[in-house]
């Protein structure tokens, strides 16, 4: 059974349509992923699923029923990890556990056995009494994920579950969100690192001005919209945009930036030879596979977006 089915969802704030006639579902034990630039409309579609936006337009249905009608069943079912902590810093790791699981009519003598499981599933228990304030940003968010599954949902939504985080701090958090995966726990995620797409997503959506512009599994889609490899290459100040017309043929798709050019070619390494063979020697020369970053900027555009 879908957790998620939405069609033909819209959502329109005055002029502005930030969610454009949308499908997707979301299986029941499935990591799905939201990706986009800002304004695409993933934070307006993840407010509808969360029961806390209406819907103006379409059909949306979260775990069987009608946020319009069933909005407070839905949101005693869910969890939801913000994108910035909401923490109460002036109260305990466990404090804060306690006080949101009474949120939810939870009986305390429940609240305090989830909060031991909790706090160890976040590597947290020895911080259980300590006060929030001076916990490192990588604590915060994993007492926040706590948090949010203090009612063990059915379906966690998080909303760029890593922002901000170091490396470190980012591969801890995504284990424990592979853990709950492995435990059954349905997860909806928007994030803007397309490492973190690729690690925890078994399937996505790419969002474009309101739209999806690709769907599928973040291998389907590399291998639908690029190449295995990409050829990155940097000529000296000057040389790049004289020699653009010598590079023609070698590539599936050549891309020029201002620092680089791009070649998309399933054997970098044979590309490589060929570009040597044609007399042309960039300054540096990188072969790497091909990522759903390549996949993101190919459809959504490399222009920034404020």
């Amino acid at each position: 059974m879908s957790l998620v089915e939405a069609r033909s969802l819209t959502k329109i704030f005055g002029d502005l349509t930030a969610v454009d006639a949308v499908d997707f579902e979301v299986a029941r034990g499935e990591s799905f992923g939201f990706l986009g630039p800002n304004g695409a409309g993933k934070t307006s579609a993840m407010r509808m699923i969360g029961a806390v936006s209406p819907v103006t337009a379409g059909h949306l249905r979260v775990l069987g029923m009608d946020p319009a009608v069933d909005g407070p069943e839905i949101r005693r079912r869910l969890g939801v990890v913000p994108q910035d902590d909401t923490l109460d810093t002036e109260l305990s790791v466990a404090e804060n556990l306690l006080i949101y699981g009474r949120y939810f009519d939870l009986p305390r003598p429940l609240i305090r056995e989830r909060i031991t499981e909790l706090l160890d599933f976040a590597q947290l228990a020895e911080r259980r009494d300590d006060k929030v304030e001076p916990l490192s940003g990588g604590m915060k968010r994993r007492l926040t994920i706590a948090r949010a599954l203090i009612n063990q949902p059915e379906l966690l939504i998080l909303d760029e579950p890593t922002t901000g985080l170091d490396p470190q701090a980012r591969h801890v958090l995504w284990d424990r969100l592979y853990r709950l995966k492995q435990q059954g726990v349905t997860l909806i995620i928007t994030t803007h690192y397309m490492d973190e797409a690729e690690q925890l997503c078994d399937r996505l959506v790419i969002m474009d001005k309101g739209k999806i512009v690709a769907e599928g599994s973040p291998r389907q889609l590399i291998e639908a919209y690029s190449t295995r490899e990409v050829l990155e290459m940097r000529f000296p100040v000057g040389v790049q945009d004289t020699i653009l017309d010598r590079l023609e043929g070698l590539a599936k798709r050549t891309e020029p930036l201002p620092d680089r050019v791009l070649l998309y070619t399933d054997d970098g390494d044979a590309t490589a030879a060929d570009v040597a063979q044609r007399g042309l020697q960039p300054e540096t020369l990188v072969v790497r596979r091909s990522t759903l970053e390549d996949v993101f900027l190919r459809l959504t555009g490399r222009t920034l977006v404020d």
